[in-house]
């Protein structure tokens, strides 16, 4: 009876035993399936909560030195009934091209000091103020004032010039101040939620010496074509730290960052050494585009990595004569596409779409100047030869990079 008794006991313990090893595991099993739901779900959150990549446009197109000799203002005096000064229409083939982008750049060659400081012609020049009017109603937003001649006539007329951009709240310049203050403020404009901002140095002011303790009143970075000067390499390294800090001070603060360089030497279609030695420090320091002008001809247009880079644009609009070759009066217009986008927080800015347009200054007995593209079917009317000029000046283009695209000119 005892030994049946303690069977029956055992057998109790196992099926106990057994019950509770089933519900355990069936417990183990059920948190298990929670964990992998949970999880699931947690990743189905995480799906949900990262965004798609957000991505932004905007265009811009840069035109060259705006040059104004005397014969230019006297036919803008002729367009206004010699009531003043019209260059509306001299700018007029043009308007419809540079008013579709979102940013437009040109070069202001010569100071606008305006009329009550005395225009005035090479080798010091002064133009009218209607000459900024007529660009911002073509569309231009963007204006670089470091040039050889922007202290031609003095503080005076650059204090009048700054005071008239100033007043031009949709225009960003650069290159030219009234203040130290003014010089170092950091100036950002934003389109299409890109922002964007310019700085811009001269080569040098023709030997006239700007003022000293007024080195605001224009920016210089010179280069050996400036100055016959046993020190210029080491000032020229010595501006590059101002250069650097210049860019230190605002790299961060935009998502795109231009450089106008005033530079090279003139009537030469090959940059030069430092004109090179320029663009790779720029672009080393971050740089994304970089815009050059004074040598009044038509340079080639190319990357440094993902830095663009323009030498020269030429002319845009000039009274300086075709030397057989027309080479003073053919000037360029590089467009393209600005493309930022954020992914994660972090954002990427990317050029491309880089198009180049040829384009011809036309005056007859130094009247009726007007500028016009090598598309425009009007190029027939006023360059004979258009279609050889156009090829000689599109391998200019294209000498750095033979896939550089150059808008075609009427057939």
């Amino acid at each position: 009876m005892e030994n049946k008794s303690l069977f029956k006991r055992l057998f109790k313990i196992i099926v106990v035993g057994l019950i509770v090893v089933l519900f355990t595991v069936d417990i183990l099993y059920l948190i298990k399936n929670n964990d992998k739901k949970d999880l699931k779900e947690d990743k189905v959150e995480n799906v949900e909560k990262v965004e798609p990549p957000k991505v932004y446009k905007a265009s811009l197109i840069a035109a060259g030195d705006n040059l104004i000799h005397s014969s230019v203002y006297k036919d803008a005096n002729k367009n206004a009934d010699y009531k003043g000064y019209d260059f509306k229409p001299m700018y007029e083939l043009i308007k419809p091209i540079v008013s579709k982008y979102d940013i437009a750049y040109y070069n202001q060659e010569t100071i606008l000091g305006g009329t009550k400081l005395g225009l005035s012609d090479y080798p010091t020049f002064n133009s009218p103020q209607e000459v900024g009017d007529a660009m911002m109603d073509a569309g231009f937003n963007l204006v670089s004032l470091a040039t050889n001649h922007t202290i031609d006539r003095g503080e005076k007329a650059v204090l009048s010039s700054y005071d008239y951009w100033q007043k031009q709240s949709s225009v960003l310049t650069a290159g030219s101040y009234s203040s130290e203050e003014e010089r170092n403020k950091v100036r950002v404009k934003k389109v299409n939620n890109i922002t964007y901002t310019m700085l811009n140095y001269t080569y040098g002011t023709n030997g006239i010496k700007v003022p000293t303790d007024k080195e605001y009143l224009v920016n210089v970075w010179p280069t050996s074509y400036s100055v016959n000067d046993p020190d210029k390499d080491e000032k020229y390294q010595s501006y590059k730290e101002t250069v650097k800090e210049d860019i230190n001070r605002v790299r961060d603060k935009v998502d795109v960052l231009i450089v106008a360089m005033h530079w090279g030497v003139e009537y030469t279609h090959v940059p030069t050494n430092y004109e090179k030695d320029m663009a790779d420090f720029l672009a080393s320091q971050g740089v994304d585009i970089i815009i050059g002008t004074h040598p009044h001809v038509v340079q080639p247009v190319d990357f440094i990595d993902d830095t663009l880079v323009i030498y020269s644009l030429g002319n845009f609009i000039s009274a300086q004569d075709n030397a057989g070759n027309y080479q003073k009066l053919v000037g360029l217009m590089t467009s393209l596409d600005i493309t930022k986008t954020v992914s994660n927080g972090k954002s990427s800015i990317k050029i491309d779409n880089v198009s180049n347009e040829l384009t011809f200054t036309y005056y007859k007995n130094y009247r009726n100047f007007k500028i016009v593209p090598f598309s425009n079917e009007k190029i027939k009317d006023v360059l004979p030869n258009y279609e050889s000029i156009y090829k000689k000046y599109k391998k200019v283009v294209q000498k750095y990079d033979s896939n550089m695209k150059v808008v075609e000119c009427a057939k």
